[in-house]
């Protein structure tokens, strides 16, 4: 198992109440599968699966991406502004 940092933006972040958690993971964990982890207990995040992109360390990353020890994982949703 590893540990990581994950850093939740928009409705990931009002979803959990907290700018981010830590995550035990088994290795050969993607950053999907850190993100459908995040998604679980909140079936309204369920929508943002397709169109979130991921980060590691400070770089975007294609899906199946391994994390490692220590990582930190972002998770950015699609946002609007003005």
């Amino acid at each position: 198992m590893i540990i990581i940092t994950v850093k939740l933006f928009a409705a990931y972040q009002e979803a959990y109440g907290q700018p981010e958690v830590t995550l035990e993971v088994p290795s050969g964990t993607t950053v999907a599968m850190v993100g459908d982890r995040i998604r679980e207990p909140f079936p309204s995040l369920q929508t943002l699966a397709p169109v979130t992109r991921y980060g590691i360390n400070l770089t975007f990353v294609n899906p199946e991406t391994l994390v490692q020890p220590g990582d930190e994982v972002v998770l950015v949703p699609p946002v609007s502004g003005g």
